[in-house]
Order: structure tokens, then C-alpha cells, then sequence
């Protein structure tokens, strides 16, 4: 299957869907494609959500036991399956796309690291406050690091949390809970739903997985507006009931700009500022736990319910500057 995408296509019809033919022992789906951005997932035949990569992928593959980091496992429903593709961003010339699908290729996972020491905690901080970072990928989205990674490299900085939220999916929430409890930190379910007009993070499993194509005001669980003044991905949508707004995030770097501040006060002034590092590789500029979001709870096992109460506060860093409201 392949095709050429055009400008009027896009404006026409962001999501397509391309009808593959799939059996019961697995599949690989390989996506080629030259200009342009395009978007990747798939829907089974029911039209369940399976999987999804974005533009971090160009092939994936689903069996019965095990899945590319970003996709579903489990039966594998025979018949046509939908190949989802978000018409990203698409030149003046098109994109060339084409589609095969083969036998599933299962890729090496990698070691996970030992557990290493965690820093000392800070003596200037009051009881039931604890440090974590609301904003973070692995390579279940566009991230470099494994969910093993990226504990050990919470629990090295200093943080008590951390809510792991990749791009459209959550195929990384079953695996938070053992590992976490590997690395002493306490991993929340995330997803960052992720649209061409702004991104969200919706924390929690509850929710399940939160319908990207769907309008901001549908989708459930505890949300933030993330990064909402910044540039090809600011927010440009209704804003949906929230009560968190991501006004300090890692692409914030003039300290002194008070604009995002003003947003948050502009649309609800009983929101509770939060702050996200958006890490997605070592070597990158965004940092985890740069900024840190501090959280009042009984423990770190239940910050999730001082979020819901917008128990927080935001600093540089575990070890920057804090200021804490008490009371």
C-alpha cells in the first residue's frame, strides 16, 4: 500500500487510516515515507486502541506475548486492521508513503542498570513534602531511556516521584509499579496526549488511554496544560477542566519572564502551578527534575491525592531554592 499525501489532503483530514490484513500470530507494520512528518498507530478491527509512536517510529510489531516498546501486547484479532497516520506536517510537494506488513521482529531488550545510591535529602525541607518531576518519555514514545533507566536516574537525582507520559500511549503503565518499588521511586501513570494544538498530561490509570483525536473537554483524570506558552506546540484549544498547569517547564529559560505565570492566573486562579522538565535523553538540554515540582502528601505512594488538591510548589531544581506555603 502507498500513496502521495498532499497540502489539501491534510486540510481536508488530519488522521488516516490505512487497512492492513493480519492474522493470529503477530505482525510487523514498517511505514517509508520521504518529506514530511508523519504520525504512527494502529487500531485493531474492534477499533481498540493497540498502539502508537508518532513520528519516533517507523515500524512496530504486536504478538500475543510481547509488543514494541509504545504498542499493546495481547490476542491478536484476525481480520482488518486500521494503520493510523497523522498527517503531521506535509511540504508543498506531499509525502511519498508507502506501507508493508510481515512477520513480528522481536527487538533485544536491554539489561536493566543496577540500583544506585540515592542522594541525601534535603534537612531544609519540612516533613510530608516530597520532590518529583510531572514530565517525563521513555522509549515507549520518543524518549532514549528504558522506564529501568529512568528510575535509576530519578532515584540518582533526588526525587521522591516521578510520572512517566509518553506521547499517546500507555503501553509503559504496567510496568511502573515493579519497577518503581526496584528503584524506590514512585512512578505515576502518565499519558501526554498530544495534538497539533497543544499537549496534555492526564496522570492516573484510571483514565485509561485518553483519545488524542477526540476534543480536550472529553478527555478524564487529573490533567495539565503542558508547556502552554512555548512555540510550534503551545496551547491553542478551550481549555478543559484542570486543576494543574505546567507554567515552568525545561523551554522556560529567561527566569525572569512572567508570562507564563499570567496564564495560569488568567484562565483559573484556583489552579495549582506545576513544573516539567519534558526529559526525553541524557544528552539533551531539559534535565529530569530541572524544574521540580514538590508535592504535600502523607507519602510518596499517595502524592497523587496532594496533587488533586494542588498541594504544590515548583523550584530550579531538587536542590534550588524553595519556597513552601504551610498551612
Amino acid at each position: 500500500m502507498k500513496g502521495v499525501w498532499l497540502p489539501q489532503h491534510r486540510a481536508e483530514e488530519k488522521y488516516r487510516y490505512i487497512p492492513v490484513e493480519v492474522g493470529r500470530g503477530g505482525f510487523e507494520v514498517t511505514l517509508s515515507h520521504r518529506g514530511g512528518v508523519l504520525d504512527l498507530g494502529v487500531f485493531d478491527p474492534s477499533g481498540r486502541f493497540r498502539g502508537y509512536s508518532g513520528g519516533a517510529r517507523s515500524r512496530f510489531s504486536i504478538t500475543p506475548e510481547w509488543a514494541t516498546p509504545g504498542y499493546l501486547p495481547g490476542g491478536i484479532e484476525p481480520g482488518e486492521w486500521s494503520v493510523f497516520l497523522g498527517l503531521h506536517r506535509v511540504p508543498a510537494d506531499g509525502v511519498e508513503w508507502e506501507i508493508t506488513v510481515g512477520p513480528p521482529v522481536e527487538q533485544p531488550v536491554p539489561q536493566p542498570p543496577p540500583v544506585p545510591q540515592r542522594v541525601q535529602k534535603r534537612r531544609d525541607v519540612p516533613p510530608g513534602w516530597f520532590a518529583g518531576d510531572l514530565h517525563a518519555h521513555t522509549v515507549h514514545s520518543d524518549g532514549s531511556l528504558t522506564i529501568e533507566e529512568l528510575a535509576a536516574l530519578a532515584a540518582s537525582s533526588g526525587l521522591d516521584f516521578l510520572a512517566v507520559t509518553d506521547h499517546n500511549t500507555v503501553s509503559h503503565h504496567p510496568h511502573l509499579a515493579a519497577i518503581g518499588r526496584r528503584y524506590g521511586v514512585e512512578l505515576i501513570p502518565g499519558q501526554e496526549v498530544t495534538t497539533d494544538r497543544g499537549h496534555a498530561n492526564v496522570f492516573g490509570d484510571s483514565a485509561g488511554w485518553v483519545d488524542f483525536r477526540e476534543p480536550p473537554q472529553t478527555w478524564d483524570g487529573l490533567m495539565s496544560i503542558n508547556h502552554p506558552l512555548t512555540t510550534d506546540c503551545s496551547w491553542r484549544m478551550p481549555v478543559p477542566p484542570t486543576r494543574l498547569a505546567e507554567v515552568w517547564h525545561s523551554g522556560w529559560w529567561d527566569r525572569t519572564w512572567s508570562a507564563p505565570l499570567a496564564w495560569l492566573l488568567a484562565w483559573d486562579p484556583s489552579a495549582a502551578p506545576i513544573g516539567g522538565s519534558d526529559f526525553h535523553d541524557p544528552a539533551q538540554t531539559a534535565l529530569l527534575g530541572r524544574p521540580t515540582t514538590w508535592v504535600k502528601a502523607e507519602s510518596p505512594e499517595q502524592v497523587w491525592q496532594g496533587l488533586a488538591a494542588g498541594r504544590t510548589a515548583v523550584s530550579e531544581s531538587p536542590d534550588g531554592p524553595l519556597l513552601l506555603r504551610e498551612g
